[in-house]
């Protein structure tokens, strides 16, 4: 099969919406002969950051000379960026080779358990961890934790970065239920790391004592203190168990990278202790090499655009405060896409009293459900506020309103992101 045929066949294996449950991954890897088995990895869970932490520890072991298979989800635009190999997306056709040749394997199985299309996607990827011989392998969690398709697998480290609410409708309304279904990736003996706070963290250390697994807690037993920004990166000082790594340089914009790159520190510190080149020069260099494209990326040109995949209302305090912080005194225009089981009104009430003018678009995507709800949410906070269906109209509109010299946010949802990230860039 060529590479669209071959996403075409996955796609038409699987189960549509979300159906949590670890049996149909595991069915499907045992015809694989369970390629999960074994592998040296970090599992990377919680509300937000989590992509950022994947590729912050994926960097540091690939400055360390490591060979990392990173896993993560969704996309930007193309499905090959789901799986790297040393930080690059597979090529289309190593991606529709895998497929092909394991087709007689699962195709079957699948078709009798009816997975979801993401519990394919985390199966793809562990068999292709193993025929890459990868050394560690960086997981991200889908959704929630417990029940989520990554949870086959028995990390060297598990981090869960922060707890808020987000996706109600599946981990619960209250944020010590969220905690739990998070917490739900913590193994018997494995470290885990976590940034939360509160009641989320009083729920993590519960379940770290139950199940004997050592706790590091960011902001405690690992600190970090900001410095001057030098250029387009971000200094600061951490203060891990092991060292204390100073002056390190981040590219990635905004404090709460910071926060980011200490729990990714954290993680490499416990990696490291199995694997010796993960040390200080590997902290250094890996953090000072990461991109992660789409969280806060600021594009130069007149006007200036920011990318930025805030998608609920936790999200959105940070890209607001990073805003402020990042262009004092200039106006700003959102162009604001948000899907319709995300917390429209928390977002918009956030975002749009910061906005000059808010431009509601659609974003991409099957769940984008009655899109221009948006505007009435957004129309509470901010005075002006245009529809503008096509997501590629709503950029042009919103870069005439800003002029030269205004800021663009193109922000709420990462497939909104990745839709007009190329049309930039």
């Amino acid at each position: 099969m060529h590479y669209e045929e071959a996403l075409e066949a996955v796609r038409g294996l699987a189960a549509t919406g979300v159906n949590f449950g670890l049996e149909r991954v595991r069915e499907l890897l045992a015809v694989l002969g369970d390629p999960q088995a074994g592998l040296f990895a970090a599992h990377i869970g919680g509300t937000n950051g989590k992509g950022s932490v994947a590729a912050l520890v994926s960097a540091i072991a690939r400055a360390g000379g490591l060979k990392v298979g990173t896993f993560t989800s969704p996309h930007l635009s193309s499905y090959t960026e789901r799986f790297l190999i040393d930080g690059q997306p597979v090529t289309g056709e190593r991606l529709a080779g895998l497929i092909t040749t394991h087709w007689n394997l699962l195709a079957p199985v699948a078709r009798q358990v009816r997975p979801t299309e993401f519990e394919l996607h985390t199966v793809l990827a562990l068999q292709l961890f193993r025929e890459e011989r990868v050394d560690v392998a960086v997981l991200e969690v889908g959704l929630g934790g417990r029940l989520d398709a990554t949870n086959v697998i028995r990390p060297a480290v598990a981090v869960i970065t922060n707890v808020a609410l987000d996706h109600q409708e599946y981990l619960g309304e209250t944020i010590a239920e969220i905690a739990r279904e998070k917490a739900g990736i913590i193994k018997p003996g494995v470290p885990l790391v976590t940034a939360a706070e509160g009641g989320a963290l009083d729920v993590i250390a519960g379940a770290c004592r139950e199940l004997d697994a050592p706790l590091v807690r960011v902001g405690a037993d690992v600190r970090w203190e900001p410095r001057d920004d030098s250029g387009e990166k971000q200094g600061l000082d951490i203060y891990g168990r092991r060292a204390v790594y100073r002056g390190l340089a981040l590219p990635l914009a905004g404090r709460h990278q910071q926060v980011n790159a200490a729990c990714a520190v954290a993680a490499a510190e416990v990696l490291g202790e199995h694997a010796p080149s993960l040390g200080p020069r590997a902290i250094r260099e890996g953090l000072a090499a990461v991109n992660w494209p789409g969280r806060f990326e600021v594009l130069a040109g007149q006007p200036t655009v920011v990318l930025d995949a805030a998608h609920n209302p936790a999200a959105a305090v940070v890209l607001r405060d990073t805003l402020v912080a990042r262009f004092p005194g200039r106006e700003i225009i959102l162009v604001l896409g948000v899907l319709g089981d995300k917390d429209r009104a928390g977002i918009a009430a956030v975002l749009a009293p910061a906005a000059r003018a808010v431009v509601v678009t659609r974003p991409p995507s099957e769940r984008a459900g009655d899109w221009e709800r948006v505007a009435v949410e957004a129309g509470k906070h901010c005075a002006r506020v245009e529809t503008v269906p096509d997501c590629r109209a709503a950029l042009t509109r919103a870069q005439i309103l800003a002029g030269a010299g205004g800021v663009v946010v193109v922000t709420g949802s990462i497939y909104l992101i990745g839709a007009l990230r190329s049309a930039i860039t």
